[in-house]
């Protein structure tokens, strides 16, 4: 399978190394809105070209990765690059997910081609867990936490806003929360209730007290983001970013709860968790497992737009079905 990157920052530097470990996929192109000379990249022989030259390159690959863009950018990128490729992206705003969907669905059916959007480990994974989980217990109750860990969309948002040179944020799971929905007692849990926020802020030179307010009052009242939630906004040095908040971590959880028997005599928790030392590394590997499947359901003749829960899961694995059920089964 031919797979091309659009884009090549964290994520893009990820895919990269995860295609490498796939023996069945090879990285045949690079887009980049960039010089392409000036973007070096990991893999040999690998031509780098402008987007704007994308169309010509086509032909080229299979399924092209998009990793380019923020929550932001990515519903006018998916929709645009769906028009001349198989694609896939990790749109996370959960909130617009439809809307986006919509988007890619009429591009991707127009052009004949087939797109994957909101994969990643969640939405994705724990999108995946959140569904087998209810329809195993059809009566419970769903709880998500994220975290500890760094929010790369969270973290970009911040770096949005006027006068910020660079930012961290970490999503940090309420304790006695998380206890008590492991206790299978079905709390009632607001928002608010399940994490915090914690920013870590690098403002531009020469930034003023004044600045420091406007830009806090910014972050806390962002909506989708930060506005429901309790927030706590540090200001540091860039010295400080670097040596202390340089890694990108993060984790979570997906638990379910709910009553089996007759008499609901039976008390069950359902928990999905990952510990993740690299947030990009372990999503290109999610990203890349799925393209696989991408370029399998168009072999197939299927077009439009896809999410995770679309794919059956054996269209993830390299493997043949005679050797998924001898060893997985």
């Amino acid at each position: 399978m031919r797979i091309g990157i659009l884009g090549y920052g964290n994520l893009g530097r990820g895919v990269e190394c995860a295609i490498r470990q796939n023996p069945d996929c090879e990285l045949t192109a690079v887009f980049t809105r960039r010089d392409p000379s000036s973007l070096k990249i990991q893999t040999p022989g690998v031509p780098v070209y402008n987007v704007a030259d994308a169309a010509a390159h086509a032909s080229e690959v299979d399924v092209l990765i998009i990793c380019g863009g923020s929550a932001t950018d990515l519903p006018k990128q998916t929709p645009e690059f769906a028009k001349l490729f198989n694609v896939i992206d990790s749109f996370d705003t959960h909130a617009r997910i439809p809307e986006h969907f919509a988007a890619v669905d009429a591009a991707a059916h127009a052009a004949g081609n087939c797109a994957l959007i909101s994969c990643g480990w969640d939405p994705g994974m724990f999108s995946l867990n959140r569904l087998y989980a209810n329809c195993i217990l059809p009566e419970g109750k769903d709880y998500t936490f994220w975290g500890k860990g760094v929010s790369q969309g969270h973290s970009d948002a911040i770096r949005r806003i006027e006068g910020v040179r660079d930012a961290r944020q970490y999503t940090i799971p309420v304790q006695e929360a998380l206890d008590a929905v492991r206790s299978g007692s079905q709390p009632e849990l607001t928002t608010r209730q399940k994490h915090t926020r914690e920013c870590f802020v690098v403002l531009n030179d020469g930034a003023t007290d004044a600045d420091k307010a406007r830009v806090e009052k910014e972050i806390k009242e962002m909506p989708n983001y930060f506005a429901d939630y309790d927030t706590t906004v540090n200001f540091i040095s860039m010295e400080e970013l670097q040596r202390d908040h340089a890694g990108i971590p993060h984790g979570g959880f997906v638990i379910r709860t709910g009553k089996t028997g007759w008499n609901r005599e039976f008390d069950n928790v359902i928990e999905y968790s990952l510990k993740l030392d690299s947030n990009p590394a372990f999503t290109s590997s999610v990203i890349v497992a799925y393209a696989r499947a991408v370029f399998r359901m168009k072999n197939e003749g299927m077009t439009g737009c896809k999410t995770v829960f679309d794919v059956p899961p054996a269209y993830l694995s390299p493997l043949s079905g005679e050797e998924i059920r001898a060893h997985l089964l």
